[in-house]
């Protein structure tokens, strides 16, 4: 039996928090050594110094192995850092599975008012399922799994729910890729790069291409030559003012692309671990497939360009050093051998690299699906249902963010065409109902596995009208801004096929108005063949039922039971006899 996922986060945290212990011990061991090799030089150096030549030899050695434990230090805090990511995504998903959010990006900024439903069904905001799923490490990632919560499509979702139940049972893989990507330290944005690349035009002309090679053999042998006595200082105090005179001449040039390049360093480098990521994967499902091939080129894999920049970029990084800078420009033109390489670069790849980037995003936000299928293991994976007839047939279907032991599920099925009008109490549990249906069939279109005991269900758009504000940006009424959405949604609904849901509309007019328009609009939504549910506390919408046999009336109940109100929050058939206002009125003791 496979562990569940709480005990997997916790024999990963123990895994982790040893493993960082002995790297903390490393790490504390090299910094003695370090300082045990600095000293030792010194002591040799100082105790040899009347045989220069020794301690010449004793000095360069100290040195050398000083800066080899440098080096190997540089590398552990690097894995130190790793380490670091990993204990606390693991700890993180603890603390997502307890339902404690608190400090998780909530997505707010891509909800719109324009949209079909992201702003009523708690898709993103505080205690949204974006906060609930979000994992990814990247701004593209973020937005990528943004635009596939909002993205309203029905197409494929068997090949999507395939790539969500392989990455669901990556869990190791999963975290390895996220870790990765959180380890960018990008001074720009993708969106930037991918711009700068795009456009870039060429600068160093292609005599760099061997020009450098040239002025290097020359060099050396002019220094060979020196060396052996042949020829004065002279001719490489010349040699070398030819080169600082090369370089000088591009130096703008130079100057311009290094300012952009320089920042984008570390994306390219850790790019190119993503990558490799990716490449070395075995995935079985088609969109994966599909995503892997993207990064494939003829007889080079992108990781591996993707390190050849980083490479270059790095070579060209060392004129920061002003020192090393002026030798090597001015023996082996040093920033014009690495400028002309990354420009080749930039030319050979600049109109295919925004691909490699956008698999890398996608894969990222794909990742947060997998991780919520992982975190989800006693959801279900919606099947489709043959009946084209059949909009939705489910048992035990709830909404997804309430906590098991709150969380009371409900039998809901509705054929096309089909319309319910759902009446009840307040508090009875009307729009959490509303709610649950709407996010399991957004939910089911992304791929995800949805909180139902099983869900048949025909893939359809959503469109819904339930959270309607007044906008004092637009100086617009309560009620206008309502009318805006319902004519939003007639518009819409005449171009596609959506499922519909509203919760009491016309809230902005009096009671005789509200009831004759509610009417007429769902007469008219009716007439229009469309499918979908509404929520109301008019009782009289119920009689249309009566003249039109699409329309099915079902009720949320509360009952008084020894003077307390009792809730069930259970879906049931026909008209809502109960209501709580008054009760409530009296029991607070404001009437």
């Amino acid at each position: 039996m496979s562990k569940s996922p709480i005990d997997f986060y916790q024999s990963q945290i123990t895994t982790y928090k040893s493993q960082l212990s002995a790297i903390k011990k490393k790490l504390f061991f090299f910094g003695l050594t370090r300082l045990a090799i600095f000293l030792l030089t010194i002591l040799a150096v100082f105790l040899l110094r009347d045989h220069v030549n020794v301690a010449v030899v004793a000095g360069v050695v100290g040195f050398a192995a000083f800066f080899f434990v440098v080096a190997k230090n540089s590398v552990v805090r690097i894995e130190k850092r790793r380490i670091e990511k990993l204990l606390e995504l693991n700890e993180l998903e603890v603390r997502v599975l307890n339902r404690d959010l608190e400090g998780l990006d909530t997505g707010e900024d891509f909800v719109g008012e324009e949209h079909y439903y992201n702003q009523d069904i708690d898709l993103f905001g505080l205690g949204s399922i974006f906060q609930f799923i979000n994992r990814t490490s990247s701004t593209q990632g973020r937005r990528r799994l943004a635009t596939i919560l909002n993205s309203n499509s029905i197409d494929d979702v068997e090949t999507k729910q395939e790539a969500v139940k392989e990455l669901s049972k990556l869990p190791v893989w999963r975290q390895n890729f996220q870790t990765i990507a959180s380890l960018v330290d990008s001074k720009i944005e993708n969106t930037t790069i991918l711009d700068w690349l795009t456009h870039y035009k060429t600068v160093i002309p292609n005599l760099f291409k061997v020009l450098p090679l040239i002025m290097t053999i020359i060099s050396i042998a002019l220094m060979v030559v020196f060396g052996l006595g042949l020829i004065s200082i002279n001719y490489l105090y010349v040699w070398f003012f030819v080169g600082v005179g090369i370089t000088g001449f591009y130096l703008k040039k130079i100057n311009e692309l290094y300012a952009s390049a320089s920042q984008m360093t570390n994306t390219f480098a850790q790019y190119a671990k993503l990558l490799s990521e990716i490449e070395t994967q075995t995935f079985d499902s088609e969109l994966l497939q599909e995503q892997q091939a993207m990064i494939k080129t003829e007889g080079k894999k992108a990781s591996a360009i993707f390190k050849a920049l980083s490479k270059e970029l790095n070579s060209l990084d060392q004129r920061n050093n002003f020192l090393f800078a002026i030798m090597a420009n001015g023996f082996f033109l040093w920033d014009l051998r690495y400028a002309y390489r990354i420009e080749l670069w930039i030319n050979k790849y600049q109109l295919v690299t925004h691909k490699w980037f956008e698999t890398i995003a996608n894969f990222d936000a794909y990742n947060s699906l997998g991780n919520y299928g992982f975190n989800n293991p006693s959801h279900i994976y919606p099947s489709i249902a043959a009946d084209k007839n059949v909009v939705v047939v489910s048992q035990g279907l709830g909404h997804p963010l309430l906590k098991d032991d709150q969380r009371v599920t409900n039998d809901f099925s509705i054929k096309r065409e089909d319309f319910f009008i759902i009446t009840g109490a307040n508090m009875a549990g009307k729009s959490t109902f509303l709610r649950t249906v709407a996010l399991n069939l957004v939910m089911s279109n992304v791929g995800l596995p949805i909180c139902a005991e099983s869900f048949e269900y025909t893939p359809i758009k959503l469109i819904s009208s339930m959270r309607t504000s007044d906008s004092l940006v637009n100086d617009e009424s309560y009620f206008f801004s309502e009318l805006k959405r319902l004519k939003f949604i007639i518009d819409e609904i005449k171009r596609d096929e959506y499922f519909i849901i509203l919760d009491e509309i016309l809230k902005g007019t009096n009671s005789k108005d509200k009831q004759e328009g509610s009417q007429k609009f769902v007469e008219k939504l009716v007439g229009t063949n469309s499918t979908g549910i509404i929520a109301t506390h008019d009782l009289a919408l119920c009689e249309l039922s009566k003249t039109l046999p699409q329309i099915e009336n079902h009720y949320f109940d509360a009952e008084i039971v020894d003077d307390e109100l009792y809730f069930d929050y259970r879906f049931k058939d026909g008209i809502c006899k109960n209501m709580n206002a008054s009760f409530l009125l009296r029991k607070m003791e404001i009437v």
